[in-house]
């Protein structure tokens, strides 16, 4: 089985404040760093580190040199990248002393994707290979159709979460990546509980991963509901903190360890993320992430 992550890659410019900007406030910022980032290039490296093999496809424009050479440095496939003129994909991104965030997104080459390319990248994969997607990049319904006809197991992050998922078949989707809110835009509730109850009433055919921040997450397929806490850490930057625990759950899945050791796995990857600055760059490797579990 093959594993390709269509998806963004950004450059990321992230800005250190006392407190998140509210509406006509101007703050002076402490400190600015670029890193790589992009949810599917943060997610792309979480699955390589954790120790899966993964293609990445998408675009990248001017300057974007550096996404491509952290891709490899990272040991992700970059055989489906592809560089055009214009602007990257970029965020501007606010950190406040507690490690939250707010993101800007602009959307720049991750929003070329052409159908042609899309048939060119997915001529390469086939049936039981595994599709992993955000809403980060344009063509998101052709790509999942396209691979659905080809009997892919499709995984959808759908963040951010906007209209045009509204053009998405997301009957088709395997399994879902949402956190709280995401899970409470696609079902119309807010209760956790009824968030997952009604995922099994509008997709029966879909697993579903449901993080809660502070509240660790919950795994829900046809064999039950499975929960996983926190492990506690003084968060620096909580920006990857979902791609990490994305990348080491479906490297669980690939592995066929059970969704209680996936989780458990995820959970303590994202804990370390969120104590460093950055986002790729945060993404711990999986000894390490194995190491700290048995010391817990």
């Amino acid at each position: 089985m093959k594993v390709l992550n269509f998806g963004s890659l950004n450059l990321d410019y992230v800005y250190q404040v006392n407190s998140i900007l509210i509406p006509g406030e101007t703050q002076a910022s402490t400190d600015r760093k670029i890193f790589c980032g992009g949810k599917g290039l943060n997610q792309s490296i979480a699955l390589a580190k954790a120790g899966v093999p993964v293609y990445h496809a998408g675009m990248i424009g001017d300057g974007g040199e550096i996404l491509l050479e952290t891709c490899r440095d990272n040991h992700v496939n970059t055989e489906f990248i592809r560089q055009i003129s214009g602007p990257c994909g970029h965020t501007v991104i606010q950190v406040d002393q507690n490690g939250q965030n707010c993101i800007l997104l602009y959307g720049g080459a991750n929003q070329s994707i052409t159908k042609e390319f899309a048939d060119e990248v997915l001529s390469h994969f086939e049936k039981g290979d595994m599709l992993l997607l955000q809403n980060e990049i344009n063509e998101l319904d052709y790509i999942i159709e396209k691979a659905s006809e080809k009997e892919m197991q499709i995984i959808l992050n759908p963040s951010p979460y906007n209209n045009k998922l509204d053009k998405c078949n997301l009957n088709k989707v395997t399994m879902f990546l949402v956190n709280e809110i995401e899970g409470g835009q696609i079902t119309g509730e807010n209760n956790p509980d009824e968030i997952l109850k009604k995922f099994s009433q509008m997709y029966p055919q879909a697993s579903v991963v449901l993080t809660l921040g502070g509240d660790g997450a919950v795994y829900q397929d046809k064999t039950g509901v499975y929960r996983q806490g926190i492990f506690p850490v003084k968060a620096v930057d909580t920006t990857a903190a979902g791609d990490t625990f994305t990348g080491y759950f479906l490297a669980s899945v690939l592995e066929g360890m059970s969704p209680q050791e996936g989780l458990r796995m995820a959970a303590k990857a994202s804990s370390i993320a969120v104590s460093r600055p950055g986002a790729a760059a945060s993404v711990p490797m999986r000894n390490e992430v194995m190491e700290a579990l048995e010391r817990v």
